[in-house]
C-alpha cells in the first residue's frame, strides 16, 4: 500500500460505499474496513498514509485514534463526525487527530491536501487551511486573501510563546484566532482559559485573574485559584483587554513581566508557566495616547500583532460562510435548505455586515426557521437588506501614497449599486430603475457602458 493510499474506517456502512467512491473519484485509492480491531491490523502491516474514520460516536472512539498516532509509521488521521460538536473536536484533537471535518466534502478535501504533502515528503501536523479551515479546534473559514494572511501569522507565531494581540471589530472572530494560535501551537495538549475582561465588574476581575484565599472578603468562603494558575502549561485569552481598569493594568504588567502574583488576601508569591494572548476591539493606540490605556502594558502585548479582517473587507468569504452556517443549522434544525439563491447571495455580498461573521450567523439562522421553501430567495430576506447601500463605503477606499482615480472609484460604486439593484429584482429593468429613481432608458443605457449581463443565462426583462 502506497503511502499515499487511505484508509477508511467506517461503522456506518449504508454510507461507506458513497465516501469511499467520493475519495477514488478525487485521486485517493482508498481501503475500506468496519472495526477499529481491522483497521489497527492493517496500519501495522501495510503502513498506510492516511487513516479516516468516520463513525456516528467519535467519541468511542478515543482510546483506537491515541493507539494509532502511537504507531511507528503513524498515519495522518482525519476525523468525519455523523454528528460535530466543539467537545468531540477538541476531545479528538487532543488525541491526536489531524483534523476534524464536519461533512464528507471537507473530508475529501483535507485527505487530498494531506496526500499531497505525503507525495511532497512532509507530514504535516494538521491539514491546515483545508476546505477554508484552520485547524482541529477553531472553526475558522475562510479563502480570501485576508484571510490567508492571518493564517500566515497563526503558522508562524503558533509554536512560539510569544504574545500576542488580536484586533479587530466585534463578531470578527478574534476568539477563534486566540484558539487557533493554542491549538497549533506547543501548548495545545494543556488548557486553553479565555476571560472577558468587558463582561466582569472591575472588582471581581482581579479575583478571577488572580484567585484569592478564604477570607479574603465578605463572601471568600473558600480559597479560589485564579485563571493564571489554572492555565499553568498553557494559554490565557484576555478578551476585551482594553476595558481593563488601570488599577487591573498594573498588576497585569507585572505578570507578564515576572509570572508571578499572589492571590487576592494572601501574601504567598505564585508561580505559572502561560502564553498570554489578547484581544480587543478598540483602538488601543488611541486609548494609550488618551491616557486611558497603559504605553508600557501596550507595548508589552503588542509583541505581534494579527488584525481579524471585518466581513466587508472579505466577502469572497460570504458564500463560504453562508454555506457553513447552512450546514451547521439545517442539523441543528432538521431542516434541508440547500443554500440561496445566486440573486439573494449577491445581496448578501453588497450589504455592508456591521456586526461581521456572527451577524452573518444570525440571519442564517433566522431564515432557516423563517424561509418556507429549501432555498432562500431575495424575498426571504430581512427588510435591512433591501434599505441598505453596498459594502463599498468610505472606511473600505483608501487613499494610498500614490492617491486614487476618483472617476474609476464612482465608476466601480455606481456599477456596484445598478448591480445590487438588478440582483434585487431578478434582473427586471423596470423595477429595478424604480428602486433606483432612474429612467429605464438611463439603466439600460449604463448596463451596456458597463457591460452587464445576467449571469447563468437567465431572462432580462
Amino acid at each position: 500500500m502506497a503511502k499515499s493510499t487511505v484508509l477508511l474506517l467506517d461503522d456506518r456502512p449504508g454510507t461507506a460505499p458513497t465516501l469511499q467512491a467520493q475519495l477514488v473519484a478525487a485521486g485517493c485509492p482508498t481501503t475500506r474496513v468496519g472495526d477499529p480491531g481491522e483497521a489497527l491490523a492493517l496500519l501495522a502491516d501495510l503502513s498506510a498514509g492516511i487513516l479516516i474514520i468516520h463513525s456516528d460516536a467519535c467519541l468511542d472512539l478515543l482510546p483506537f485514534i491515541h493507539q494509532v498516532v502511537q504507531l511507528r509509521d503513524r498515519p495522518s488521521v482525519v476525523v468525519l463526525s455523523s454528528a460535530p460538536t466543539v467537545r468531540e473536536a477538541v476531545a479528538v484533537a487532543r488525541a491526536g487527530a489531524t483534523n476534524y471535518a464536519e461533512s464528507a466534502a471537507a473530508a475529501v478535501r483535507s485527505v487530498q491536501d494531506l496526500a499531497g504533502s505525503l507525495a511532497a515528503g512532509g507530514r504535516p501536523r494538521s491539514s491546515g487551511a483545508a476546505g477554508g479551515r484552520f485547524g482541529g479546534l477553531a472553526d475558522i473559514i475562510g479563502a480570501s486573501v485576508a484571510m490567508h494572511k492571518v493564517f500566515e501569522l497563526i503558522t508562524k507565531v503558533a509554536d512560539t510563546d510569544t504574545t500576542v494581540l488580536i484586533q479587530g471589530e466585534s463578531g470578527t472572530g478574534k476568539e477563534l484566532i486566540a484558539r487557533a494560535l493554542h491549538a497549533e501551537g506547543q501548548r495545545h495538549a494543556a488548557p486553553f482559559v479565555p476571560v472577558n475582561c468587558g463582561a466582569i465588574p472591575g472588582e471581581l476581575l482581579e479575583s478571577e485573574l488572580f484567585g484569592h484565599e478564604k477570607g479574603a472578603f465578605t463572601h471568600a468562603v473558600r480559597t479560589r485559584i485564579g485563571r493564571f494558575e489554572l492555565a499553568n502549561g498553557g494559554t490565557v485569552f484576555l478578551d476585551e483587554i482594553g476595558e481593563m481598569s488601570p488599577m487591573l493594568q498594573v498588576k497585569l504588567l507585572r505578570v507578564l513581566q515576572e509570572r508571578e502574583f499572589e492571590r487576592v488576601g494572601g501574601t504567598r508569591t505564585i508561580s505559572s508557566d502561560f502564553r498570554v494572548i489578547a484581544a480587543t476591539n478598540r483602538d488601543l493606540e488611541e486609548d494609550v495616547a488618551s491616557g486611558r490605556f497603559r504605553e508600557d502594558l501596550f507595548y508589552r502585548l503588542n509583541v505581534i500583532q494579527i488584525e481579524a479582517p471585518p466581513l466587508r473587507h472579505k466577502v469572497e468569504d460570504i458564500p463560504l460562510l453562508a454555506d457553513y452556517f447552512i450546514g451547521k443549522f439545517n442539523r441543528a434544525r432538521k431542516r434541508r435548505v440547500s443554500g440561496f439563491t445566486p440573486e439573494a447571495m449577491a445581496v448578501l455580498r453588497t450589504y455592508a455586515w456591521p456586526g461581521n461573521v456572527r451577524e452573518l450567523e444570525n440571519v442564517v439562522e433566522r431564515l432557516l426557521i423563517l424561509a418556507p421553501g429549501n432555498r432562500i430567495g431575495v424575498e426571504d430576506l430581512p427588510e435591512r437588506f433591501m434599505m441598505s447601500g453596498p459594502a463599498l463605503a468610505s472606511d473600505s477606499v483608501h487613499l494610498g501614497g500614490a492617491g486614487l482615480c476618483l472617476s474609476e472609484v464612482v465608476t466601480q460604486f455606481e456599477k456596484g449599486i445598478i448591480e445590487q439593484a438588478l440582483n434585487r429584482t431578478g434582473w427586471v429593468k423596470n423595477r429595478a430603475a424604480k428602486l433606483l429613481q432612474v429612467n429605464r432608458t438611463t439603466l439600460i443605457e449604463k448596463m451596456k457602458r458597463y457591460q452587464m449581463v445576467r449571469s447563468g443565462g437567465g431572462a432580462e426583462v
